[in-house]
Formats: structure tokens, sequence, C-alpha cells
């Protein structure tokens, strides 16, 4: 099979030995295959990488949409231990998020429990619900900013009578979750009022999701979204393990930094 491109080329590796591969994954790109093609998903790509009798295990895993740190063990003693970590929550994650408005606290921690939405057509949504799983998000405010978001890029129609743009305000979020709950991070924001830029499913209008997945995504409702990907990255990630203290850190895509560094004007 020929590829367009070097396997290398196509994974972001912050580092390698006998027992790991780290990778910064990036947005829109799904952990597991879902079609054919060798370079459609990261465990696929990390094969091709490792050599053709190669079985890299995931430990940890991010939604399609959400890019930054995962860690594939390369051998099944490695994903064991690494796989206790995770289940005795003996890891700390940090992530960046830019959401829709100005969080008004500095710091919280927003503790609401997740169970099914019974209530929308998305099958994989959950929702903030007496009767669900506890589960615990702290965050901290990085920075406010506000940003000339114009008619057309909010999926207004352009032309006579549209304003030039209007400012609006969003902030950048440092967030760690103490639990591990689906689609966790995402919930507990848009609970609090402040939904994660480009979020198809939780950002307020879930069809946006739903044409998504089936392809009829236009390009108004791309505007709409913003960014071409939800503002969700897994940037740190800490443990120790085998007698050391292990730290992987990486940067966000440049859409996302650009997004808050880039034409944006410091709130006060």
């Amino acid at each position: 099979m020929i590829h367009e491109a070097p396997v290398d080329a196509l994974l972001d590796i912050i580092y390698e030995d006998d027992s790991v591969l780290v990778v910064n994954k990036p947005a829109g790109l799904v952990c597991h295959p879902t079609k054919g093609d060798a370079l459609s998903s990261l465990i696929s790509r990390m094969r091709l990488h490792l050599g053709e009798n190669a079985r890299p295990q995931l430990v940890n895993r991010l939604d399609r949409e959400t890019s930054g740190v995962i860690v594939a063990a390369k051998n099944p003693e490695a994903a064991r231990e690494l796989r206790q970590l995770w289940e005795g929550r003996q890891t700390r994650k940090e992530y960046l998020a830019i959401v829709h408005g100005h969080v008004v606290n500095d710091a919280g921690v927003i503790d609401a429990p997740l169970g099914r939405d019974e209530s929308s057509p998305v099958a994989i949504k959950d929702c903030v619900r007496p009767d669900g799983a506890p589960c615990r998000s702290e965050y901290a405010v990085l920075e406010r900013f506000n940003r000339i978001i114009h008619d057309a890029d909010a999926g207004q129609p352009a032309g006579p009578g549209c304003d030039a743009g209007r400012l609006r305000p969003f902030t950048l979020l440092r967030v760690i979750p103490h639990t591990g709950r689906k689609h966790q991070i995402r919930i507990h924001l848009a609970w609090l009022g402040h939904p994660i830029v480009g979020d198809k499913i939780y950002g307020g209008d879930e069809r946006l999701y739903l044409d998504f997945v089936f392809g009829r995504l236009t390009e108004q409702q791309k505007r709409r979204l913003i960014l071409p990907h939800q503002a969700l990255h897994a940037a740190c990630l800490k443990f120790t393990w085998r007698g050391r203290e292990w730290q992987f850190e990486s940067r966000p895509e440049p859409w996302f930094e650009d997004f808050y560094r880039t034409g944006s004007t410091a709130a006060q």
C-alpha cells in the first residue's frame, strides 16, 4: 500500500522507549479504526511506526475531537501495569479548554453526577443528573479575553446590514478531572454555563453533531462552531511508575493557540 506521507510525519512523538510510545494526538483523529485506511486512526499509525508485528495497546484514550497526550504500551506487561494506575486513579491529567463567555470565578470545583441523557437523539450524550455517577472537575482561569467574531464567522449571512463584527467573550481554562467519566469536562463546563468552543454535542445544538456524523455539516454550520474542532486539549499527564516520576506535556495545535493569542484582546 502506498501512503501519501511517511507515517513518522503523521505521529507527533513525545517520548518512546522499549515499553511505551507517547504521542500528541491531533484533533479529528479517532483512536481506533472505523474504516480500512491504515492512516485513519491513531492505533493504526502506531502499528505502522512500530512495525508489522507490533501490538501497541492504548492505555488512555481521547475523543476524536480532543487533542493531546496519549500513552500506548508496547508489551502486555507494561499495558497491565499502566492500566492499574489509571484504574486506581493514580494519574494527574491537566487539560486546556477555551470556553464561551468570561468565567467569573478565578478557580472552582464542579461536583455534579453524570448519567445518560435520555431525552437526546444523540446516543452517546450524557448529562448532569441526580442519579448519575459521581463526577468531579477542578478548573482555573488562565486568561479571559475578547475576540471579534464576524457575522460570517458565526454563520450569519454576510451583506448589507450586517455589522463588521461583534466583540465576544471567551476564557482559557486549565481543567483537572478527578474522575474519568465519559465527556466529563465537556458536560461540566457546559453545565457551568460555559460550553467549549466548537463542541458539536454540548455546545447548545446537538443537531450539529448528528449532521457531522452523517456527513452533511454545511459551511454555515461550521462557521457557527467558530473553530474546526472542539477547543479541548490534554496538555499534561503525570504519574509514578517503575520507581520514577513521569511527566508528558504537549502544546495545542496552531488553530487552538492562535484563537486566544492572535487577534484577541485581554479582558479587564
